[in-house]
């Protein structure tokens, strides 16, 4: 009998040992750290756990749930197995409001309350008003009052009414105010919360081992709708002075997890490349061609000047307006994906601080790294189209920097200029870019009448059309500069047309540029004169004056 109970009390432990050894640890996960690709990142999960003996399972919750299946990683120590895993997301998962939300939430029941106490005072007053202004029978149908008692009862309802008419208006305003408080609570709310609504995923892990210990287990996984896409400043102070240039990245996160207070790295390596041997494909080489619209960035002040000449003789610069740069953290953005091109050796960039991404698909700023590059300054006018002059700088040693296509924000002598586009597909040794207009050096162009005219050489009229720029440099040092006009191209053997004078200019016959390029010391002045002449039939009619059009509304 003994033996039996003994036996009996035996099994029992060993059972509550089982179960207890057998019981899942639920691990509530935290990243550690990331890799944040163009498009997409890779977290990492980690975590010291105390486990027995034997067969062990653990779950790590709170994941994002658009983490990659295909692309989870488990690493365990020396001494642990891995038998098996598997990842499923949790729609019952109730997800933890985050302190901001939280305080937004219990900041919206209040003002309802205020909302509703205000609307009830406000219907007890127009009750009363509504009593006093029913019950102005004083003395009923055949009493009559005194005069003193008319007045007492006068004076009491007018000052009354007044009472409760001021009363109400103060309750209107009141919820008025907190009305509109409260619409902007609930927008808050609603984006705040649209991560929160997210569900979660988790990762089931079985372990076993052969003692007891205390062991680190690893995960890492990429996640989707998320990564980072290239900024950069471009400031230059003087046409004496180096450019600096200040490389940043927009990172952004919709993953449904807040990245707090993490240390990561930015990557242009593609986190879905497959595990199987690379196939090199036969690699062919022709004449640039470019793909993207010139307009989207070569319409705006700043800008890529490697074909500057052409593109100016087209239309004149305009001036863009755009945001400071130096833009805070959440800053109202949609983020678009285009399809930008980088080297086929990835680059990867540690961040020195850590930061913190909440899931609210905002972009938020992240250094990279500043540098700053030798540059040489030009100055460049087409003053036919534009009468002021513009400065560019030549920048050098731009080429190992892991630069990747984007936008840049120009800024010259303290002064936003306006936005450029790094284009990486240039191979050249230097990056040219618009500084924006000098006003300290100026270009005019003036038409001299005294030697332009239109006389009739036999059956054909001769107009012949003379200018003279007028170059200036007010600053202090020497520069650089290039002036730009066009003679007409003919495209009829009827239309003759040849230049008379260009003051040692380039002329390009099959397009019909002039330029000019010279040196300029400082506070000297300079005169240039461009003549031509068109040959063409009198009885025929010739545009011999090029128009710009231009919206106008007229009003009658």
């Amino acid at each position: 009998m003994k033996k039996s109970i003994i036996l009996f009390f035996c099994i029992t432990a060993v059972s509550i040992v089982f179960s207890q050894t057998n019981k899942p640890i639920k691990i509530n996960s935290e990243i550690s750290s990331a890799s944040i690709y163009l498009s997409g990142a890779e977290l990492v999960t980690s975590k010291v756990i105390s486990i027995n003996k034997g067969e062990t399972e653990l779950i790590f919750e709170n994941l994002s749930s658009k983490i990659s299946t295909q692309s989870i990683r488990i690493t365990t120590e020396d001494g642990v197995d891995l038998l098996n895993f598997s990842h499923q997301i949790n729609y019952l998962s109730a997800n933890k409001e985050n302190s901001v939300l939280k305080n937004i939430n219990d900041s919206i029941k209040i003002v309802l309350a205020k909302i509703t106490s205000l609307t009830d005072e406000s219907d007890a007053y127009q009750t009363e008003k509504k009593m006093l202004l029913e019950n102005t029978s004083i003395g009923g149908t055949n009493n009559g009052v005194s005069v003193t008692e008319l007045k007492l009862a006068s004076d009491f309802y007018r000052t009354r009414i007044i009472e409760i008419n001021k009363r109400i208006s103060e309750i209107n305003l009141k919820s008025a105010e907190l009305n509109i408080y409260y619409s902007k609570l609930i927008n808050q709310q609603a984006q705040i919360s649209s991560a929160e609504l997210l569900p979660r995923s988790q990762i089931n892990i079985i372990i076993y081992s052969e003692t007891a210990k205390s062991t680190k287990i690893e995960i890492k996984y990429i996640v989707t709708d998320c990564g980072w896409s290239p900024a950069y400043d471009i400031k230059a102070v003087d046409t004496d002075k180096p450019v600096d240039l200040i490389y940043r990245a927009k990172v952004f996160n919709n993953t449904g997890i807040d990245w707090i207070d993490l240390k990561f790295k930015l990557s242009t390596s593609d986190p879905t490349l497959s595990a199987s041997k690379p196939v090199m494909n036969t690699w062919f080489l022709n004449f640039e061609t470019q793909s993207y619209n010139k307009n989207d960035y070569f319409k705006k002040e700043g800008y890529i000047q490697n074909r500057v000449v052409q593109d100016e003789m087209n239309a004149p610069v305009s001036t863009y307006d755009d945001e400071n740069s130096n833009i805070s953290n959440g800053e109202n953005l949609v983020n678009e994906y285009s399809q930008v091109e980088i080297p086929e050796l990835s680059a990867e960039f540690d961040i020195e601080r850590k930061y913190t991404i909440p899931s609210d698909d905002k972009p938020y700023i992240v250094e990279i790294s500043k540098h700053q590059l030798p540059a040489t300054y030009k100055h460049f006018a087409v003053t036919k189209l534009d009468k002021d002059v513009f400065l560019l700088a030549r920048i050098t040693g731009w080429e190992d920097l892991d630069l990747v296509q984007g936008p840049a924000n120009i800024y010259y002598a303290g002064t936003y200029i306006g936005q450029s586009f790094i284009d990486t597909r240039n191979v050249k040794d230097t990056l040219d870019l618009s500084l924006g207009r000098d006003n300290k050096v100026l270009v005019t162009r003036s038409k001299l009448n005294n030697y332009s005219s239109t006389t009739l050489v036999g059956t054909k009229l001769k107009e012949t059309k003379t200018f003279e720029y007028s170059v200036k440099n007010n600053r202090k040092t020497d520069i650089e500069i290039e002036i730009h006009d066009q003679l007409p191209v003919s495209q009829s053997d009827e239309i003759e047309v040849k230049y008379i004078e260009i003051s040692g200019a380039e002329y390009e016959l099959n397009t019909g540029q002039i330029t000019w390029k010279f040196k300029l010391a400082a506070g000297e002045s300079k005169k240039l004169t461009f003549s031509y002449y068109i040959k063409y039939p009198k009885n025929k009619s010739l545009e011999t004056q090029k128009n710009i059009q231009k919206n106008v509304r007229y009003m009658f």
